[in-house]
């Protein structure tokens, strides 16, 4: 009877013990998740400033502010990991054109306001790329435990699931080559 009782409360404790578990990976995973929404939006309302600032200088390449500001709202409305990895690669592209455009006018680079931008803009990328590793992290931990046994008992039970992670998207030529601008 007590051998009994002993394995029931171990058997209890243990799915109390994974419970929790999974309920950390989740919440560690979506706070990870939200760090990245937070640097994006950094970074959103850096580039109207931006392209502003390069418009002043450049008023003829009217197509490639075009390109940043359709590229900005389609990422803004992205919700899901995959959806904005599209949409940053995509955004990523079209900042390219728009540093290259800047290479041609001198006075812009040499603009204080251009430089400031500039370097908020990359430290900005810099914390995005953090942001995404830290939850590709989080995420990785969490898929593995509701893959692994027993592990994965428990996630079915209570409908804990596997979280994306947030990639550059393999066909996305953009995010790996050079953009090329012509004059």
């Amino acid at each position: 009877m007590y051998i009994l009782l002993s394995i029931l409360i171990v058997l209890i404790l243990w799915f109390v013990f994974a419970y929790n578990g999974f309920v950390s990976l989740k919440n560690r995973a979506q706070e990870a998740w939200a760090d990245i929404d937070v640097q994006l939006k950094r970074r959103y309302d850096l580039i109207p400033n931006l392209v502003n600032t390069v418009k002043g200088y450049a008023t003829h390449e009217s197509e490639a502010f075009e390109k940043v500001s359709a590229a900005r709202s389609q990422a803004m409305q992205a919700s899901t990991p995959a959806q904005k990895g599209e949409a940053e690669n995509a955004l990523s592209g079209t900042l390219k054109s728009l540093f290259a455009i800047s290479e041609a006018y001198p006075e812009l680079k040499a603009n204080t306001n251009f430089l400031q931008l500039q370097n908020e803009l990359s430290d900005t990328e810099n914390k995005i790329q953090a942001a995404r590793r830290f939850y590709n992290g989080n995420a990785r931990d969490l898929n593995t435990k509701v893959e692994s046994f027993p592990g994965n008992i428990i996630a079915g039970i209570f409908h804990f699931s596997k979280m994306e992670f947030f990639q550059l998207d393999a066909s996305d030529s953009a995010a790996k080559n050079p953009v090329e601008v012509k004059f």
